[in-house]
C-alpha cells in the first residue's frame, strides 16, 4: 500500500537581513534606463512555521521601468519547518508594482530537502508592501 501524505499549511513572517544589488547591463545603463538587468544577493530571516536565520538568496531582476519589473531567484533555507530540522531550496518568481508592492510565489526545488525535511514538497508565496519591515508568508507542504 502506498504511503499517504497530508498537506499542511503554515504561516509566519520574514525580514530582510541584507540586500546587495548591482546593475548587470547593458553598458552605460543607469537607474533611469529601461529595461535593465540587475542581480541581488539577499539574506532573510524567517520566523513562524519556517524558522531559518540568514538564508542565502540570489535574484535576477528585470526593471521594465524605474519602479516596475519582475524577478526570479533561488533561496536556500536551513532551519526548521514546523519543528522538523533540515535544509531545502525554493525557486521564486514574482513582480513588483509602481507603488513598491512585491508579489512572489515560490516552490520547493524537487529533491532539495535534507535531514528531517527529506522528501519535502510545497508551494507558497507572499505580498510585500513598501515600508513593511516584516513580510507575512504562507507555505503549504507535504513530506513524503
Amino acid at each position: 500500500m502506498p504511503a499517504t501524505t497530508h498537506t499542511t499549511t503554515t504561516t509566519g513572517h520574514f525580514t530582510f537581513a541584507d540586500w546587495q544589488e548591482r546593475l548587470i547591463g547593458p553598458e552605460g545603463a543607469d537607474e533611469g534606463t529601461a529595461p535593465r538587468l540587475a542581480h541581488a544577493a539577499v539574506r532573510n530571516t524567517f520566523s513562524g512555521g519556517i524558522e531559518a536565520a540568514g538564508t542565502h538568496c540570489e535574484y535576477s531582476i528585470v526593471y521594465v521601468t524605474a519602479k516596475t519589473g519582475s524577478f526570479s531567484g533561488m533561496e536556500l533555507l536551513t532551519g526548521r519547518v514546523d519543528g522538523r530540522e533540515g535544509s531545502f531550496a525554493v525557486e521564486e518568481r514574482g513582480r513588483f508594482d509602481e507603488d513598491g508592492t512585491v508579489h512572489c510565489s515560490f516552490e520547493v526545488v524537487p529533491g532539495s530537502g535534507s535531514g528531517e525535511l527529506a522528501g519535502l514538497k510545497g508551494k507558497g508565496g507572499f505580498t510585500a508592501r513598501h515600508g513593511e519591515t516584516a513580510v507575512a508568508y504562507r507555505f503549504s507542504y507535504e513530506i513524503e
